[in-house]
């Protein structure tokens, strides 16, 4: 079984099969919250998570399926050869181009997201990192990087290298033209990057529309990042969006 405690803390496995389910359940709850925050955008936006066992394999969307509509039960477990081994809907053939070279890459890397939000995709056009002018920028302070060549939709697995290169050791990337990307060590700290950063995309455009920022300065935001934009933080954040959707949705923990 698998052991939580409130408060929350990071769960424990017996087996592998549990953790494998506890990935596709915080898999699904991801897109639910997406899904509500606006990130879709037709068929575009995928999140994966490392099969603990087939460790070359993730999990993932079905292609076309809506993100308010994904139960674990859905998701597509993909071979490193983008094969669907369990499953009966395609896979997004970028989100196999992209995340299956972020993950060859990042063995330590458990999940990865990326969509299409709306201030992410209108941030990535300046081709610029963000700058720590809020706390909660500061979780991606000099921990991001950009990819600054766009040459269209992502499906060729030497782009998705280029992708994965640029993202180096960092938790997230700003793809030019294109929106954000997210890793993690669980699948929950990938989401909670990707939303904070959407957010943090959001609060730049607006603070530079209104006026001359005054950011934080690079002391105290190398010091906020130890507090806000370390891996158990980034889990911690998501805890309270997952309780939030079960309780909501639990059709969504359905195999």
């Amino acid at each position: 079984m698998v052991t939580e405690h409130p408060p929350h803390r990071f769960p424990r496995f017996e087996t592998v099969e549990e953790e494998r389910r506890h990935r596709k359940q915080r898999l699904a709850a991801a897109f639910r919250i997406f899904g509500v925050l606006g990130f879709g955008e037709g068929t575009a936006g995928h999140i994966t998570a490392r099969d603990p066992k087939l460790t070359d394999h993730f999990w993932v969307n079905p292609l076309g399926m809506s993100f308010r509509k994904v139960r674990a039960g859905d998701l597509l477990l993909v071979s490193h050869e983008g094969e669907v081994v369990e499953g009966t809907w395609p896979v997004n053939a970028a989100a196999f181009a992209i995340h299956s070279q972020v993950h060859a890459a990042r063995p330590e890397v458990v999940a990865a997201a990326h969509a299409h939000g709306l201030h992410g995709k209108a941030w990535s056009a300046l081709r610029r990192p963000l700058d720590p002018i809020t706390q909660d920028a500061c979780a991606f302070f000099e921990d991001h990087a950009v990819f600054d060549d766009y040459t269209g939709a992502v499906f060729e697995l030497s782009e998705g290298k280029r992708i994965a290169d640029a993202l180096g050791s960092n938790k997230a990337a700003i793809l030019a033209n294109h929106g954000v990307l997210t890793v993690g060590r669980s699948v929950d700290e990938a989401a909670w990057w990707f939303i904070t950063m959407e957010r943090s995309c959001q609060a730049q455009l607006l603070a530079e529309a209104a006026g001359t920022i005054v950011p934080i300065d690079p002391e105290h935001a190398a010091t906020t990042y130890t507090q806000v934009g370390m891996a158990k933080a980034g889990w911690m954040q998501f805890q309270p969006l997952y309780d939030w959707i079960v309780d909501e949705q639990p059709d969504l923990l359905e195999e």
